[in-house]
């Protein structure tokens, strides 16, 4: 498949980026910063976002969905990436829609999905134990009892863990790991949010005791592993379209204050050393517009994925946002480092989004151990 955007993609783009500058600006991020919303996005602004089909983008039609494909929505979260936005898409619309899509029986879509795609029902994956990403190291236990089982342990930096509804979470059973839909109001889960670098939130949650049905299992008994792996690659897929949109964003600000800011008489982008940094950077955010496509395009063409392809695409777009980034800063100079302008919230977004779901180490020796090294 080509690496272009057919017409309908371009439109989808080219909508979502104008939705974005007028109601969701970086000032918009700066309003929920200062006036301490609770939730860390407007739920106004996610059920416009809804009403536009966008928390619908991987719902099927029967349930009320676009079935638009993961294009469609890492579109949407380059967009995101460009303004800042926060909202539960990457979550709930992608990681959560596709979780319950890939792995939920008929009765957990049939509860599920239309209410997503409404706008209307947030979800979080609870996976990670450990301040590092290691989604295979699970230590939280779920024992048979009966016909129930009791989950106990404990999650931390759970992306939107303070405001989902429902947690999918990963427990070891007796013969592997499986992965359980929780209620967040479920009797011994106790949540404790937080707030990241970037204004956005996060939270731990603890399992105490917490007993489900079996028609919380998702997916098979024992065999959770190859679905969270293939979530998270889900996942990982929107982060690398988000950095995308980052480092787009960063890079034009950059070079328009080039050609606006003077010294000694002259614009500094007529410097050639300023002018050799920003076309290595331009250089590097076109090879990742190509990558981050083909693997949004994989998704839509093979259900499994492609491990090597995703952390591929994951490791260069961390390394090339964090060069947009910063490089972003030095050329702003001490304006930069101020909060009155608006570029430090594009570093602070790259840094918590470089480590979301793995950072650029974690994803080279994933990428290693896939060809055999």
């Amino acid at each position: 498949m080509a690496l272009v955007l057919n017409e309908e993609q371009q439109m989808l783009r080219d909508s979502a980026r104008d939705f974005l500058a007028s109601r969701a600006p970086v000032s918009h991020l700066r309003e929920l910063r200062d006036s301490a919303n609770a939730d860390g996005f407007s739920r106004e602004l996610w059920s416009e976002m809804a009403d536009m089909g966008w928390a619908a983008i991987l719902v099927p039609e029967q349930y009320g969905g676009l079935e638009y494909g993961y294009t469609g929505i890492g579109l949407l979260l380059e967009e995101c990436g460009r303004t800042l936005t926060p909202s539960p898409l990457l979550g709930t619309a992608m990681m959560g829609a596709a979780a319950v899509v890939k792995a939920g029986s008929d009765e957990q879509r049939e509860a599920i999905l239309p209410a997503v795609a409404a706008g209307k029902y947030l979800l979080a994956l609870a996976c990670d134990e450990t301040p590092r990403h290691a989604p295979h190291r699970v230590e939280t236990t779920a024992h048979k009892a009966g016909a129930c089982f009791r989950i106990d342990g404990g999650k931390t930096a759970v992306a939107d863990g303070h405001i989902a509804d429902t947690y999918i979470v990963s427990a070891r059973t007796d013969e592997g790991v499986s992965l359980f839909l929780v209620p967040a109001d479920a009797a011994g889960v106790s949540v404790e949010p937080w707030h990241m670098l970037d204004t956005h939130r996060a939270a731990n949650v603890a399992f105490s005791d917490v007993e489900v049905g079996q028609q919380a299992l998702l997916g098979p008994l024992h065999g959770g592993l190859a679905i969270l792996d293939q979530i998270l690659d889900v996942g990982r897929a929107g982060v690398s379209a988000e950095l995308l949109g980052v480092a787009q964003e960063a890079f034009e600000r950059t070079v328009a204050y080039l050609k606006e800011r003077k010294q000694f008489g002259v614009p500094i982008g007529s410097f050639q050393a300023l002018q050799h940094r920003a076309a290595h950077l331009y250089s590097e955010i076109e090879m990742c517009k190509s990558l981050v496509i083909k693997t949004l395009q994989t998704l839509d063409e093979q259900p499994a994925g492609d491990a090597e392809l995703v952390s591929l695409t994951k490791a260069k777009l961390a390394e090339t946002a964090h060069l947009a980034t910063a490089e972003a800063i030095q050329m702003h100079g001490g304006i930069g480092m101020t909060d009155e302008f608006d570029i430090g919230f594009f570093l602070k977004r790259c840094r918590i989004l470089e480590n979301l779901y793995g950072d650029s180490y974690f994803h080279l020796d994933r990428f290693a151990r896939q060809r055999g090294y």
